[in-house]
């Protein structure tokens, strides 16, 4: 029996921290593992409030670290002990998307996650894992493409954060958008993935990196992390005037998830600019735009799913940035909290009171 944070219904507002949860044992083509950190993601508040698709019951989690406990007869890339992260959009190698080297599009395992579920609750009750993983349980079974090795010194609640934030904020500078040397960077929201995307600005050679967010208490973290300058909604006009002539910015990335933040970065961009959309949406809030500009204004708007990454290829590249000081993993890290803490954990991420919370289950 292990601790696992389960969600019995969409909307509701507590999680249900219980100690009689299981993972079901790994299949030749699975693995086990005993997470040792997962942190506290927006996705996992989108997960409980409907916006994000979940079948309960269900443990959530998504972003997670920790050491393989078993793996099925067919698994050879990992064994017993190697520390790895979890990949929540584990790539199968044969759908089109696959072979076209898209992997991050990959949803083999995605929909099956719907429908085979990966725990038990008690003796005999099954429950689903968010997103097919379940990282806010001490134990969870994975496709053998759901892990990623790691080098034993890398701290687990720093591997952790390499399974989603970094890679989904830095991956869309430098995978989706790949951000010239010189350009003039706008990234709106200022929460974790937003201060990774203006990482990745400043480790592409971004010139000019604006971080907008309504929240002021946030722009000192921002400019600590590599905004050149900061803004509020209010104003915005005349801070793109300012820092660019008026022309608009080279890239604009929106970390919000709302339809309101996408208008908000499409007019922020330049004419023939790109505005990269990183955050999750809800299906029912629509983007208007204008027909005719979207053809004679020439911007291009971008989808960024999980950074377009292959976290089998882009893992150990974070992990050069970092060893090399280029990438700040620790100051994304706003408290290390214990199981017990997650529903305060989910209340304070509600409220905008921090950038990541990191479980830790040790």
């Amino acid at each position: 029996m292990a601790r696992a944070a389960v969600l019995h219904a969409v909307g509701d507002t507590e999680l249900d921290l219980r100690d009689d949860v299981t993972a079901v044992a790994p299949g030749p083509d699975q693995v086990k593992v005993h997470l040792k950190a997962t942190g506290v993601c927006h996705s996992d508040l989108s997960t409980m409030t409907g916006v994000l698709p979940v079948v309960p019951p269900a443990v959530l989690g998504h972003e997670g670290a920790g050491v393989v406990a078993e793996v099925g007869e067919h698994v050879t890339h990992v064994k017993p002990g190697d520390h790895v992260v979890v990949n929540w959009t584990p790539d199968c190698g044969t759908c089109p998307d696959c072979l076209r080297g898209q992997p991050y599009l990959c949803m083999t395992f995605m929909a099956q996650s719907f429908s085979d579920p990966h725990f038990r609750i008690g003796a005999d009750t099954p429950a689903f894992g968010m997103a097919g993983c379940g990282t806010w349980a001490e134990e969870m079974t994975v496709p053998r493409q759901g892990v990623v090795k790691i080098a034993d010194d890398v701290p687990f609640e720093y591997a952790a954060l390499l399974g989603c934030g970094i890679p989904t904020g830095v991956g869309a500078v430098v995978n989706t958008a790949r951000v010239r040397p010189g350009s003039k960077v706008a990234v709106v929201g200022a929460g974790g993935v937003g201060l990774a995307v203006i990482q990745g600005a400043k480790i592409a050679g971004a010139s000019t990196i604006l971080s907008v967010d309504p929240n002021e208490a946030k722009h000192p973290v921002a400019k600590q992390f590599g905004a050149t300058h900061v803004a509020t909604l209010d104003g915005l006009d005349e801070t793109k005037n300012l820092l660019t002539g008026g022309a608009g910015f080279d890239y604009v990335f929106e970390v919000v998830g709302k339809a309101a933040a996408i208008t908000t970065a499409w007019n922020l961009a330049r004419r023939g600019g790109d505005v990269i959309v990183v955050g999750a949406g809800a299906a029912d809030d629509n983007v208007q735009l204008s027909a005719f500009a979207l053809l004679f204004d020439g911007k291009n708007l971008k989808a960024s799913l999980y950074g377009g990454c292959d976290l089998k290829h882009d893992i150990p590249m974070f992990v050069d940035l970092w060893r090399a000081g280029r990438l700040d993993i620790d100051g994304l890290i706003s408290r290390r909290i214990r199981f017990e803490d997650l529903n305060d954990a989910v209340r304070a991420l509600r409220n905008g009171e921090v950038i990541r919370q990191v479980v830790l289950f040790d």
